[in-house]
């Protein structure tokens, strides 16, 4: 099974109303559960009782649907929180990693999907976006020891400033210390929301724009995942070779 770790905080974990799109019948989407898989169902994501439809749904499926293969989806993503309270070594950060750990035993996890950001729109916290992201990025990466996974990082919806003053001056900061990330950084990508509504907070994606967010997500992991590829399969031969030298 090939797996993908969600994390983030509310647009992640997604809030799009149930009832405005149909669930999807692809029977190879899982979601891990207490350790095991089981049949992806919503919410996805059971970080509060209003949790709803989420862009890893419609991810999923475009993945398993053109590689033909089970997908599960490990859901860390919790509504609210901020990148202090992801900081490598905090609670949520160290679950994300165990929950990693275990779909490990029994998958392959060939991505990691990111939405997280409307908690710093504010000066301060704007400003050292990059600099707080890439040490949860870069612990993901050597914790888990997925140094050439994709890694996807979503952008903040046009509708923020509708919803609250902050988020006028401080949204288009945190967009751009976003989209640097992934011009920086390896295997990263940057996931455009230009365009996606809002449900009437206008704070989250509603159900349409998450099925569309998902696919999107997906496009953008279709540019990393032959570099992917090619860097596992190199790890492979290295370690190969460690080991036929080990024996000599």
């Amino acid at each position: 099974m090939d797996s993908f770790l969600l994390v983030g905080q509310s647009n992640m974990a997604g809030r799009g109303f149930t009832n405005e799109v149909p669930e999807f019948e692809n029977k190879h989407l899982f979601v891990l559960r207490n350790g095991r898989w089981q049949q992806m169902y919503r919410p996805v994501v059971c970080d509060r009782y209003f949790s709803g439809v989420c862009l890893a749904e419609s991810f999923a499926d475009s993945y398993s649907c053109e590689h033909n293969v089970d997908v599960g989806l490990i859901p860390c993503a919790d509504g609210g929180t901020s990148l202090n309270e992801w900081e490598r070594g905090g609670l949520l950060y160290d679950h994300a990693v165990m929950q990693a750990s275990l779909a490990q035993r029994t998958s392959i996890i060939r991505g990691i999907l990111w939405h997280q950001g409307e908690a710093e729109c504010s000066s301060e916290n704007a400003a050292r976006y990059e600099e707080k992201f890439l040490k949860i990025l870069n612990g993901f990466r050597e914790d888990l020891n997925l140094p050439d996974v994709p890694v996807l990082i979503g952008g903040l919806g046009d509708f923020l400033p509708l919803c609250a003053e902050n988020f006028i001056p401080w949204a288009p900061v945190v967009n751009c210390a976003l989209e640097h990330i992934c011009q920086t950084q390896h295997q990263t990508a940057f996931v455009s929301a230009k365009g996606l509504g809002a449900n009437p907070d206008n704070l989250h994606f509603n159900a349409k724009a998450l099925i569309e967010f998902g696919k999107r997500y997906y496009a953008a992991y279709q540019t990393l995942a032959p570099q992917a590829k090619t860097a596992e399969s190199q790890h492979l031969e290295d370690g190969k070779i460690k080991s036929e030298m080990e024996l000599l």
